[in-house]
């Protein structure tokens, strides 16, 4: 299954305490409960005014559904072609 990368512009994302981080994975896992096993949620990275998701799903229409359906942006959907890390250098 295709795994994709989320870019999210939100202002202040950085700044989200952890009560509100829990309120936005609620709302997400929320969503994705009632979509189906289909797509799933790996993992975020929280930066200063964006979070980066990664997300498993047969394509980028149902990354964009999740997102319109929770109420945040997806202002940039990628797919990932390969992950690399250290150990490909070897």
């Amino acid at each position: 299954m295709p795994k994709y990368v989320i870019e999210r512009e939100i202002p202040g994302a950085g700044q989200l305490n952890a009560g509100q981080l829990k309120e936005v994975a609620q709302s997400s896992c929320d969503v994705l409960r009632d979509m189906g096993p289909e797509i799933q949620w790996v993992h975020s990275y929280v930066t200063g005014d964006k979070i980066y998701c990664v997300y498993i799903a047969p394509n980028e229409d149902l990354i964009r559904e999740h997102a319109k359906k929770g109420g945040f942006p997806a202002n940039s959907v990628n797919p990932v072609s390969a992950v690399i890390d250290p150990t490909t250098a070897e």
